[in-house]
Parts: C-alpha cells; structure tokens; sequence
C-alpha cells in the first residue's frame, strides 16, 4: 500500500541525531499473507516536549541538544530533505541526553512545491504561513530557534490562537518586514494582509530570553530571521562561537541525495503490497549496534 510518508530509508548511514531503523520484520511467511510489518528502532525514552515539562534545562543540556538538532538538520538538508514538522515532541532525548529528530511523515525535497499548512502552528516558519508554494529548509532552522527559545525561558516563544495571530505574535518581536520583503510574496492575500498591519519595531532578543548568554541570544537572532533568504543554514549555525566546546565535524556522516525516484512510482494495491514485501524481505540490519558512528538507516 502506497505510504504519505516518503521513503527516507533512502538515505543510508545516518548521524546518531537522526532516528534509524534497526530492523524490519514480519511474521507472513509468504506474501499471500502479508498483512504486518515492524519496524524497530532505538529506545529513546521521551521527547523534548516531556523533558521540558518536567524540569529547566541548564545551560549546558540546551547548548548539547541545540547541537545534536542542528547536526541532524545539516545531513537531512545535504540530502535535499526538508522535515517541515520539527517541534518538541518529534525530538526524541534519552538518558543520556542524546537527541534523535523524528518522524518524517511530512517531510518533503527541497525543491517540491509544497503545502502552506503543514509544522505545528507554534513552530511554523512565517513563510509557511503566508503560503509560498516554494521554501526552503530554512523553514526547519526556524522551527529550531522557537525550541531552542522554548528551552531558555520553558515557554513557547510565539503561541498564536490562529495562523494569523501567529504572524502577529512573531512580528511583535521580529518587527514588521521591509516592503522589498512584502512584495516578494507570492500571494496577493498576503502582500495585502502585510500592507495592512501597523509598523513595529523589531524587539531586542536579550530582553525576551533575559537568562541567556549574549551567544545564545546572536545565534537565535540569526535563527528566527523573518526573511528566509536571510536566515542561518543549520552548517552555519554549527559553526557559531555558542558551539566552541562541542563543535566536532570528523564524525559527521556524508548525506547521500535522496532518490526521488520512488515518488513518481504509480502501482496498483497488489503492486504495492508486493514492493513493501521485497523491502521488508530485503532490509539487512546493522552489525553492531552501539558504536560511536551511527550504522542505523533512516527513516
């Protein structure tokens, strides 16, 4: 059966912050049979958003899981992959504060025309918002600073009732766009709602995130960029001073393009039970498990 989630297995050796599979089974023994398969991938424990919930994060623990979100939006980008739904709760954090970046369902290439509507309201790029059809995955590095920002004060950043009381709660802070911005708006609803509001001043970053250090206050300001075409890549925000201690590129896994080919399948329901077979039957796990550099597959 055809699957909204893109076939992100694709996309092999993954870096330790980007969930895997360990294996795939099923129990049918043949495919007449075939109704279930599994998936197994690594025990985490709980996400960020129950972390959060649960205590104040020190300085420390935000800049290694700030970190480890960045390092697996850089191998997700190389692939041409934007994840469009990052928020707390598809941050999976074990014990050791090892962070994954999970669930791809709405994950998307870079270069696709895309829906407006997509990424929970809270963490939504303001592009998405006002519906350009073509973005890039600057949308996630967005998304990235309003958590990064939740985890310094244990608040959402910008907690809009609607989409459009969303644009004006990131605008209370960002401050209202230059006009060369409006009118490269693909969407004459939007440039006319952008004409409309009352100018405001863009907010000092350091009087809303008052217990963070002057670097983590820079690096979100060149995360929450209102203009996309302005913001900071996840390779470059890896290399902001913030990261000093912990910046480490020898472990870093080399992203293979995602293979697109699979998007433009067209099959019948038996055709597809017959693939997704294949695949299961197929899937060869990793040799060892636990070793410093990831052997997972992507997911």
């Amino acid at each position: 059966m055809p699957s909204a989630e893109p076939p992100l297995h694709t996309v092999l050796r993954v870096p330790p912050q980007v969930i895997g599979l360990l294996d795939v089974f099923t129990p049918d023994e043949t495919l007449d049979d075939f109704t279930d398969f599994y998936l197994v991938m690594p025990f985490m424990g709980t996400d960020l958003g129950k972390l959060m919930k649960h205590e104040k994060l020190s300085e420390d623990r935000i800049q290694f899981l700030v970190y480890q979100m960045l390092k697996g939006l850089k191998y997700i980008h190389a692939a041409g992959i934007i994840h469009r739904d990052l928020k707390p709760g598809n941050l999976a954090v074990n014990e050791d504060c090892e962070l994954k970046i999970l669930d791809f369902g709405l994950a998307r290439q870079a270069d696709s025309e895309m829906t407006g509507y997509v990424v929970t309201r809270w963490y939504r790029a303001p592009e998405v918002i006002l519906n350009w059809t073509r973005y890039t995955q600057t949308v996630d590095i967005w998304s990235a600073g309003c958590i990064m920002a939740e985890m310094i004060t244990g608040k959402t950043l910008f907690k809009g009732s609607d989409h459009l009381d969303q644009l004006k709660e990131i605008m209370k802070v960002t401050g209202t766009p230059p006009a060369e911005f409006v009118q490269r708006l693909q969407s004459a609803d939007a440039k006319n709602y952008m004409k409309g509001l009352p100018e405001l001043e863009k907010k000092d970053f350091a009087s809303i995130l008052t217990n963070a250090s002057p670097l983590a206050v820079n690096l979100l300001e060149k995360m929450l960029v209102l203009d996309a075409e302005r913001r900071v890549t996840a390779a470059e925000a890896l290399t902001h001073p913030y990261f000093e201690s912990l910046q480490d590129t020898e472990d870093e896994p080399t992203a293979q393009k995602y293979d697109e080919s699979f998007d433009d399948m067209d099959h019948t329901l038996d055709e597809w039970k017959r693939v997704t077979y294949k695949e299961v039957l197929s899937f060869k796990p990793p040799r060892q498990l636990g070793t410093k550099v990831s052997k997972e597959t992507a997911l």
